[in-house]
């Protein structure tokens, strides 16, 4: 896997902040036993992790396409986060998905990198991997529409 792109900027929210937020704000998608988890936050550039469940598989032992689309809208959200705050109202305008190989069965690591952040759109993309390979399973790319401060 690359490694992740150095920035200079402090991400505007640390990791356990938005895990409390995720917690409280978005609990029936993070919650102890949902699998997600985050692995690193900087600013725009962040990792999580899916474990992996047998649930997750489809019919040929590979993880199935929702999963793989769960876990990169998930990381684009944390990326969000990471860059412009608890905008817990952003939400996905776009999400392209370009499965490139079968998965293992084993966890996946979605690296998040956003490539541009507006007022009102945060465009980025994710790259996908099985734990414990280089090479990519997915790559997504991805808008968030920032709701409007007042």
């Amino acid at each position: 896997m690359p490694a992740p792109a150095k920035t200079a900027k402090t991400p505007a929210m640390t990791a356990e902040a938005i895990e409390a937020l995720l917690k409280v704000e978005f609990p029936q998608a993070f919650y102890d036993g949902s699998g997600l988890s985050l692995e690193r936050v900087d600013y725009a550039d962040i990792r999580v992790r899916k474990a992996f469940h047998e649930d997750h598989l489809r019919p040929g032992g590979t993880i199935s396409g929702p999963t793989m689309m769960e876990l990169a809208d998930f990381a684009m959200y944390v990326a969000v986060f990471s860059a412009i705050g608890p905008q817990t109202l952003a939400v996905t305008t776009n999400l392209n998905i370009n499965f490139l190989r079968k998965p293992a069965q084993a966890d996946l690591l979605a690296d998040a990198r956003l490539m541009k952040i507006g007022k009102r759109l945060a465009v980025g993309e994710v790259t996908i991997y099985s734990d414990g390979e280089d090479e990519p399973v997915a790559h997504v790319t991805s808008t968030y529409s920032i709701p409007v401060q007042k």
